[in-house]
């Protein structure tokens, strides 16, 4: 059996494919953790997806090479009964993309696949897929219920994700019910659009710029760019400042004070207004965290990988304050539970995020009931030894008669 899924993560205006993700999984459907799986990953940069015929062109050239590669390593007579789909998340959300998607749903409908859909999944799903993937690598989808599951957190680009298993059925958006196995589900999931690693970063840099046009204390010392206004404010995300020009030039030099940006980043989110027992931050209502969770690890200083590039160095104090601003004053995660929070980046050889869980909830690969086999009552199964043994008996006794016959 072959699935294919394309999920498309994006900015603003820029998409961003897998050249090639295929699952290729044979399973028992009684015992879920006998499959063999095989994931390809590589990731495509393509054009800017924007409606117009100059860069629909090129765009589409892109994915037909997509497609091209696929198909070398699908069967061609599996084509037509492998399933594909198409899912886009949060930098998607933040376009206006009903174009967009209609035109990926022309082109992949007329691939020599079975097309069921592409869609824009919501954060509450995104939340929930990324869950589903994380529980199904570790296996604790079994028969025999686990009480307890494990959490998981996305930092995406434009929104982060948070999804863990609570004991009560809460009500609202952000507790999702599902059945996995058989098994009754709980997942308590909200996604926080504009909230993402680059999107955050562009609201710091929002502050930097209201408060100081040259020092940036979340820069390292030395360190000095500059950056045009429509890198940071060409986004849904940020209102606009007066007399916005697209075209304007900001110079920035590092000021390295740890303190600082510290203060900078907590002042992008709101941890005043709570409506309810308990928030992470903006309002929003969360039970408290419970059980471990799963995080993708995030990269170590330029001290001990000196191959990484100052682009991606520049964030590195922003982004070590983003991240524990987030789980310690957002998620709540004191000393206690801090210790249930594991870093890292795969398990078992594969990549944590959402595409796994879609894919599998898309094609159906977990069901929500599984075939229970009655077990035989006693009077049945008394009955069957009997007539197991009686058929022993018969038998010994024709050989008997037949071995004193040939013998005399």
């Amino acid at each position: 059996m072959f699935s294919l899924l394309m999920p498309g993560t994006a900015e603003p205006s820029l998409l961003m494919i897998p050249k090639l993700l295929i699952l290729n999984s044979q399973c028992n459907v009684v015992s879920p953790n006998l499959c063999t799986t095989m994931y390809f990953y590589t990731w495509l940069p393509i054009s800017e997806l924007k409606v117009s015929s100059k860069d629909d062109k090129k765009t589409f050239e892109g994915f037909q090479d997509c497609m091209d590669e696929i198909k070398n390593h699908i069967p061609e007579e599996k084509h037509k009964t492998t399933p594909l789909f198409l899912g886009a998340t949060a930098g998607m959300r933040l376009l206006e993309a009903s174009k967009i998607m209609g035109k990926l749903r022309d082109f992949l409908s007329k691939q020599n696949f079975q097309f069921h859909n592409a869609s824009i999944i919501t954060g509450q799903e995104e939340g929930l897929y990324g869950w589903i993937t994380v529980n199904y690598l570790k296996e604790n989808f079994l028969q025999v219920r686990l009480e307890s599951t494990v959490g998981s957190m996305d930092l995406g680009g434009a929104s982060t994700q948070i999804a863990f298993q609570v004991q009560e059925r809460g009500e609202g958006p952000d507790y999702m019910h599902v059945k996995l196995y058989g098994y009754p589900y709980t997942v308590y999931t909200h996604s926080f659009l504009c909230y993402g690693k680059n999107e955050a970063d562009k609201r710091v840099l929002d502050k930097v710029i209201r408060v100081s046009y040259i020092i940036n204390p979340c820069y390292p010392r030395g360190f000095n760019i500059t950056t045009k206004a429509s890198s940071i404010y060409d986004t849904e995300c940020i209102p606009k400042p007066k007399n916005y020009n697209s075209g304007q030039e900001f110079y920035m030099v590092g000021g390295s004070d740890s303190e600082k940006c510290g203060q900078i980043v907590k002042s992008i989110f709101n941890f005043q207004n709570c409506p309810s027992k308990q928030c992470s931050f903006n309002g929003v209502e969360q039970p408290p965290v419970t059980g471990d969770f799963m995080v993708t690890l995030v990269d170590t200083l330029k001290v001990q990988k000196h191959w990484i590039s100052d682009t991606y160095l520049k964030t590195y104090c922003f982004a070590s304050h983003y991240v524990l601003t987030l789980l310690a004053d957002g998620y709540k995660f004191d000393n206690e539970t801090w210790k249930n929070i594991h870093f890292e980046q795969k398990i078992k050889e594969t990549n944590i995020g959402w595409s796994l869980g879609y894919m599998l909830s898309m094609s159906n690969m977990i069901p929500s009931e599984v075939k229970e086999i009655t077990p035989m009552t006693n009077p049945v199964f008394a009955g069957l030894i009997f007539l197991f043994s009686a058929l022993i008996i018969v038998t010994a006794v024709l050989g008997f008669i037949i071995l004193i016959r040939t013998c005399y």
